[in-house]
């Protein structure tokens, strides 16, 4: 019971350290000095990688989640770290182009306008709950062996996660598409 007392303490202090530099890029409090200034092309490719990372990235959790239910642990390892690793470079990238020059504006009106800021808000709702989720299912994997992760709430938690994780994933992607390709 320790070790779990450690890892929900450990993956809350991460949660809040996480959730803090989304919110502080997100709402401006990032000083723009503090960062390195990229060109005006660098900062306008950056939402078109993050869509390709965005789409790869929910394959890739969606394969893990199978590999986990058939039981190969190696290669779900592998995928999870991988969807992690993708998701940890689509953040920093979109952090730091929404650092500099702040959100990208939707121009649309009407129920159009509605139903974009409505697939946004659940994006966004479902994108910081998934941090603190998929930090305490990870947290939980490197914390026990293998072996005993299925005595742990890490299967029960990591369902859970990888299924708000994708949808998340899915719907960014959509809002990617009203904003840079419709």
């Amino acid at each position: 019971m320790e070790r779990h007392t450690k890892v929900v303490g450990a993956s809350a202090g991460l949660s809040a350290v996480a959730l803090a530099a989304v919110f502080a890029a997100a709402l401006g409090i990032v000083p723009e000095s503090l960062l390195p200034r990229a060109s005006d092309a660098v900062l306008e490719v950056i939402p078109h990688v993050n869509a390709v990372l965005s789409v790869t990235a929910f394959f890739v959790v969606g394969a893990g989640w199978r590999l986990a239910r058939k039981r190969d642990i190696k290669k779900h390892k592998a995928a999870m770290g991988l969807a992690t690793l993708l998701f940890a470079v689509f953040l920093a990238l979109y952090l730091y182009r929404v650092a500099l020059i702040g959100p990208t504006a939707f121009e649309g009106t009407g129920l159009f306008r509605t139903a974009y800021y409505l697939i946004l808000a659940v994006h966004i709702l479902l994108a910081v709950v998934c941090v603190p989720l998929v930090i305490y299912v990870l947290s939980l994997a490197t914390a026990y062996p293998v072996d005993d992760l299925p005595r742990t709430p890490h299967p029960r938690f990591g369902r859970v996660a990888a299924a708000l994780w994708m949808v998340s994933f899915a719907l960014g992607t959509v809002v990617y598409g009203i904003l840079y390709v419709i």
